[in-house]
C-alpha cells in the first residue's frame, strides 16, 4: 500500500482537536514566528500602522478557522494586497495617512460584504475568468512595485517621489545617500534570507528565516542605540539614527483598534478601491486556496465558496477594528504543512500566539528596526517577480509571456484594476487572431454523452478559452466522484492555456480520488509550443 492512501484523514471540530492538538499546536506556534514579521511590514507597507496586520491575523486565526471550508489553510494579511491597501489609502485621504486610513477600512467593510455574497451565491468560480498570465503577470507587477517601494527603507532613505516611476529614478540616489548603519542591518537581512533558501537541511529549515531576520535586527539596533536620537560620522558624512527607525506601537493592544469613516460612502472614487479590494482579494484567496489543497498531504478539498464566505467575515470583523483585508496566505500556509499541521486548528493556535504576544510583550516589537522589515519584503517581492517566473511563463508560449508582459507593464503604467482589464483584452486579441468567433467569446458550445451509468463523454467544440469555460467548471463541481470521464476535445478548434491547465489538473485530481479522467481527441491539434499545457488549435486538413 502507497504512502497516500494508508494515511487517515485527521478528524474536524472539537474531535479533531481533541486529536491532533499537539501537531497543530507546534505547527501554529512555528507559523506565528514568521507571521508576526511579516504582518508588521505588510501592514506598514500599506500605509496602515503597524498593528493593524496583527488584528488581522489575530481575527483569521481566531474566528475564520472556525468557520472555513478548508483545512490547513493559514488567513492572514498578503504581500499581494500591499499595492491595493497603500493605493486606496493615498487616493482617498489625498495626504492625510490617518484620514486615508480610516476610509480604507470603510472600504475594506464593504468589499467584505461582496465577498461575504459571493461565497453565499457561490460565485467562487467567477475566478476561472481571469487567464492565467493575467493573474501571474499581476502578482510579478506586485512583486516588482514592492520591491521599489521598499528598496529605500531598507537603505534608511526617504524617497521624496510620490509615483511609482520616480520611486524607480531614485533608487540610484537612495544607494548614494544610504544610512550605512539602517544599510547594513536590511542588507544583512536580506544576505540572510537569500542564503537560507539554499539550505536543504529539514532541521535548519524549521528554523523561520524570517525570525533570525527580526533576531538579527534587533540584536544590530540595540548595539547601533536606535532607540535615542544621535548622530554619528562616517568620513566626512554625518547620520541620524532614532526611534523613527523602529516600528512604533501603542504600549496597550486594545489601544490598537481604530474604526471605519464611511462619509466618502457616495464618490466613485470610494467604490473603485471598493471594487479593486474585492475583487483583488477574492482572486488571491481562492488561488491560494487551490494551491494549498495540492499540497496537503491527505489531499483534502476545499469548499472554495464557503471559504470564501468565511475569509469575507474576516474580513468585515479586520476592517470594524482596524486592520488589513486577509487572504488564505500561501506561504505561511506551504510552512503550516511542512510543520506538520492537521486541521484548522493549526490557525486558530497561530492567532492566539499573536494575540498573546502582543497583549504581553509590545515592547518587543517597538525595537524592531524598519529596514529588518523591509528586507523581508523586498526578498517577498524578488519571489513573486522572479527570473523563474518569467521563464516559467515563457515556457509556456510566446503567447502566454507577451499577455504576461503586457499585464505587467500595465499595472505599473496605470493600477491594479486598469493593467489587469489590459491584460485581459491582450489575451482575448491573441485568441480572435487565431480565429475565435465574437459569439463563441462567452459561450461554451459542449455535449455530454453518457454511455452508461458510470461512464461520461463532455464533447466540446468551437473554442474554450478563459472567457467561456465557466459552464464547464461549473458542471464539473457537481459531478460524482469515482467515475469514468472523457474529455474529447477533437471538435475544439481552439484551447487556450488557461483550459489547458484546467483540464489538467481537474483529470489528475479526479484520478487521484479514485475516478478515471482521461482527455482524448488532441491528435490533430497542434500546439503553439512544446510545453504539454500550451494553447493548441485544430489543423484543417
Amino acid at each position: 500500500m502507497s504512502m497516500t492512501t494508508s494515511l487517515t484523514v485527521p478528524k474536524t471540530g472539537f474531535p479533531g482537536l481533541i486529536e491532533n492538538w499537539r501537531s497543530d499546536l507546534l505547527s501554529g506556534f512555528l507559523v506565528f514566528l514568521i507571521a508576526l514579521p511579516l504582518c508588521l511590514g505588510i501592514s506598514m507597507a500599506s500605509g496602515f500602522p503597524p498593528i493593524a496586520g496583527i488584528i488581522t491575523a489575530i481575527v483569521g486565526g481566531l474566528v475564520v478557522s472556525r468557520i472555513s471550508g478548508s483545512f490547513v489553510t493559514i488567513n492572514g494579511p498578503a504581500a499581494g494586497l500591499i499595492v491595493v491597501i497603500l493605493a486606496s489609502v493615498q487616493s482617498l485621504g489625498h495626504g492625510d495617512n490617518m484620514a486615508g486610513y480610516r476610509l480604507t477600512l470603510a472600504a475594506i467593510v464593504v468589499a467584505s460584504i461582496l465577498q461575504i455574497l459571493m461565497g453565499i451565491f457561490k460565485a467562487g468560480k467567477l475566478s476561472a475568468f481571469f487567464p492565467s498570465p493575467v493573474v501571474h503577470g499581476m502578482l510579478a507587477a506586485i512583486g516588482i512595485i514592492i520591491m521599489v517601494k521598499q528598496f529605500h527603507t531598507l537603505l534608511g532613505v526617504k524617497p521624496a517621489a510620490k509615483s511609482l516611476l520616480g520611486s524607480i529614478a531614485e533608487i540610484p540616489h537612495s544607494i548614494i545617500s544610504l544610512n550605512p548603519e539602517i544599510a547594513l542591518i536590511g542588507g544583512l537581512g536580506l544576505a540572510l534570507l537569500i542564503i537560507w533558501a539554499f539550505i536543504k537541511n529539514p532541521v535548519i529549515k524549521m528554523i523561520p528565516a524570517p525570525l533570525l531576520v527580526v533576531l538579527l535586527g534587533l540584536f544590530l539596533g540595540q548595539q547601533f542605540n536606535l532607540d535615542t536620537t544621535h548622530e554619528y560620522t562616517v568620513g566626512e558624512h554625518a547620520f541620524k539614527l532614532g526611534p523613527n527607525f523602529l516600528v512604533a506601537v501603542p504600549g496597550n493592544f486594545f489601544a490598537s483598534f481604530s474604526f471605519p469613516d464611511f462619509s466618502k460612502i457616495a464618490e466613485v472614487d470610494f467604490w473603485v478601491n471598493v471594487i479593486t479590494i474585492w475583487l483583488v482579494g477574492s482572486l488571491e484567496s481562492l488561488l491560494s486556496a487551490s494551491a494549498v489543497d495540492k499540497l496537503d498531504p491527505y489531499k483534502r478539498n476545499s469548499d472554495l465558496n464557503k471559504d470564501l464566505t468565511a475569509v469575507g467575515v474576516g474580513n468585515l470583523i479586520s476592517g470594524l477594528l482596524g486592520g488589513l483585508p486577509m487572504i488564505a496566505e500561501i506561504v505561511r500556509s506551504s510552512a503550516n504543512i511542512n510543520n506538520g499541521a492537521k486541521t484548522g486548528w493549526a490557525n486558530f493556535f497561530h492567532g492566539a500566539c499573536l494575540l498573546i504576544f502582543v497583549a504581553l510583550f509590545p515592547a518587543v516589537i517597538s525595537k524592531i528596526p524598519l529596514t529588518a522589515l523591509a528586507a523581508l519584503l523586498v526578498f517577498t517581492g524578488f519571489r513573486l517577480a522572479s527570473p523563474k517566473e518569467f521563464a516559467k511563463t515563457l515556457a509556456v508560449g510566446v503567447d502566454n509571456f507577451a499577455v504576461f508582459v503586457i499585464t505587467i507593464l500595465g499595472v505599473l503604467a496605470t493600477d491594479l484594476l486598469i493593467g489587469v482589464a489590459i491584460g485581459i483584452v491582450a489575451e482575448l486579441l491573441i485568441h480572435l487572431s487565431r480565429g475565435l468567433k465574437p459569439d463563441n467569446v462567452f459561450s461554451l458550445a459542449y455535449h455530454v454523452h453518457q454511455s452508461n451509468e458510470d461512464t461520461y463523454h463532455i464533447q466540446i467544440s468551437g473554442a474554450a478559452v478563459f472567457s467561456n469555460y465557466m459552464a464547464i467548471k461549473s458542471l464539473l463541481a457537481e459531478y460524482p466522484e469515482g467515475k469514468t470521464i472523457f474529455f474529447d476535445l477533437a471538435e475544439a478548434e481552439l484551447i487556450d492555456h488557461t483550459v489547458m491547465e484546467f483540464i489538467h489538473h481537474y483529470a489528475e485530481e479526479y484520478t487521484h480520488n479514485g475516478g478515471k479522467c482521461e482527455i482524448v481527441g488532441l491528435d490533430s491539434h497542434t500546439a503553439y509550443s512544446d510545453h504539454h499545457l500550451a494553447a493548441r488549435h485544430k489543423v484543417t486538413t
